[in-house]
């Protein structure tokens, strides 16, 4: 194919993304760590070596690594940084069949190399500066030819994006700026819902979008170009929609893909909120509630499943919750593993992994990977429920919450209600879950479900005498009693995904009952008070 790629470029957006000079250190020695595997290249470019696992070769191929080596700020780093790249040019540089030229890895490739183009190009010879711009030629090609093919889901935003800034930052490149700014707006409508949530519900993905759209919005600023109103809409949307789902220590809750929180990426991001917005309460499109009582905080999915090509990574955890006290986490879900953990990934997205209740071992949704389409539908979600119903408690003194859902109505001829409720300034949760026949109710003598309740790990477990309940003490020595009147409380094992050093051991409250015996549970969460002697 003959294409003409721009000849220079004009601007380098900034990088917010937090750069460690250590993980030079390591890349200067040879040693390449990403997705959970490290390759010692042995002297050999890492470009030419067998790959660790695929999220291995497109960690690598996305090149998002380059911010630590210019975080680096030394001659070597500069120098092993182009070297890198003339290795991919020679290499892989040319588009193939392969991860590194899969649509996503591309456009993170363009983004790092725009971003990164003062540290590649410091001290290059024109020849260089020549293949490199090629180099982004080819990925332009790439990412039009896929949005042409009809490229979907969150992919198709950030092949807008990517393009958007290769338009701002390429000499030149006037036509392919107001086209991509067009797709960027459409693209940011379609995806960014009113009330601020990307339609795929996972909180990490509006993480990653702000760290792409705050630079592109500084990009626009620096070449004297009106922004998409989209884009500036978007962003004031976004942030009030970051911080409902932040608990008392700052990380976020574990819902829809949501894993490790990385403080430090969470504190840029919410840096730029020049509003210094508080968080919205009630997300109706995005499907999520925040409900506060003094320092007690419940978040909960409110939502339906998003839609198939959005759903690669969201859970069946509908009407689940975290609860924290101050920046005490006590409830929890377990959240989404790392990408090389295939296995621990299908498990984390089932409903028995989520603070909820789940029916004879089934998720309320339906997933691909439980079907021969998974191969092909990547797996999306099937079905799950369509019809989820929110009613806030008015009370001011008592805070509540009404829910309800449909997702085993097919298959069960089942609704799941629950209220949660405040008392006490928040020093109570008291809930009550209830399964009630639809209309057009099936037989369901004799059928199980368990209402779970995940501990986060720093949180000490012990049983009370005679099946009394649960009593939890948390590192900061407050204690809390978790009680189920005349129900099956059990202890059982849990895993928690979020720690920041890997999946931690936890444990999870668990109540059996059998249908229709028990149609019914009422529970409550209770602080107790210090006594002075």
């Amino acid at each position: 194919m003959t294409f003409h790629p721009a000849e220079r470029l004009l601007i380098a957006p900034q990088d917010i993304r937090t750069g460690d000079p250590t993980t030079a250190v390591d890349i200067f020695a040879g040693y390449f760590a990403f997705g959970g595997k490290i390759v010692n290249a042995h002297g050999r470019s890492p470009f030419e070596i067998e790959a660790g696992s695929d999220t291995w070769a497109r960690a690598l191929a996305g090149f998002g690594w380059l911010r630590h080596l210019r975080a680096a700020n030394t001659a070597a780093a500069r120098d092993n940084a182009r070297a890198l790249v003339e290795d991919f040019l020679a290499q892989m540089g040319k588009p193939a069949s392969i991860p590194a030229w899969e649509p996503r890895v591309v456009a993170r490739r363009t983004l790092a190399w725009l971003s990164q183009s003062p540290l590649i190009l410091d001290g290059a010879d024109r020849l260089f500066y020549r293949r490199f711009m090629r180099g982004l030629g080819r990925a332009q090609v790439t990412l039009e030819h896929e949005l042409k093919a009809g490229l979907s889901g969150e992919t198709r935003l950030l092949a807008a994006i990517a393009l958007a800034e290769l338009g701002l930052c390429a000499q030149g490149a006037v036509k392919l700026q107001r086209k991509s700014t067009k797709l960027l707006g459409e693209e940011l409508e379609r995806q960014i819902l009113p009330d601020g949530g990307h339609v795929s519900r996972n909180p990490q993905v509006l993480v990653d979008l702000l760290l792409d759209l705050l630079p592109l919005r500084q990009a626009y600023a620096a070449r004297n170009t009106a922004a998409p109103p989209q884009l500036l809409n978007a962003i004031d949307r976004m942030m009030p929609m970051l911080r409902l789902f932040r608990h008392g220590d700052g990380t976020l809750a574990l819902f829809n893909g949501m894993g490790v929180t990385a403080p430090d990426t969470l504190a840029t991001v919410l840096a730029y909120d020049d509003a210094r917005a508080q968080a919205i309460t009630n997300a109706p499109y995005s499907g999520y509630q925040r409900l506060e009582s003094d320092k007690a905080l419940l978040i909960v999915d409110t939502g339906p499943p998003p839609p198939p090509d959005f759903s690669q990574q969201a859970h069946a955890g509908c009407l689940a919750f975290e609860f924290s006290f101050d920046a005490q986490h006590l409830i929890i879900n377990c959240g989404a593993p790392s990408p090389n953990r295939e296995a621990a990934r299908e498990a984390s997205r089932t409903t028995a992994a989520h603070s909820t209740l789940s029916i004879d071992d089934s998720s309320s949704c339906r997933f691909t990977f439980h079907t021969s389409l998974s191969k092909w539908l990547d797996h999306r979600i099937l079905s799950g429920p369509d019809q989820v119903t929110v009613e806030k408690g008015q009370d001011t003194a008592v805070k509540s919450l009404r829910l309800s859902h449909n997702g085993y109505q097919s298959r069960f001829g089942l609704i799941h209600e629950r209220d949660l409720i405040f008392e006490r300034g928040g020093r109570e949760l008291r809930g009550r879950d209830r399964l009630r026949p639809a209309a057009s109710s099936k037989g369901t003598e004799n059928l199980p479900y368990c209402l779970r309740f995940h501990i986060h790990p720093s949180v000490r477990i012990d049983p009370m005498p005679k099946n009394h309940g649960i009593l939890l003490e948390l590192p900061d020595n407050s204690q809390w009693v978790f009680e189920a009147p005349d129900c099956d409380i059990k202890l059982a094992e849990s895993v928690f995904f979020a720690a920041p050093d890997g999946p931690r051991r936890c444990e999870q409250i668990v109540i059996s009952a059998t249908i229709p015996e028990t149609m019914v549970i009422e529970w409550s969460l209770r602080r107790l008070e210090a006594t002075t002697p």
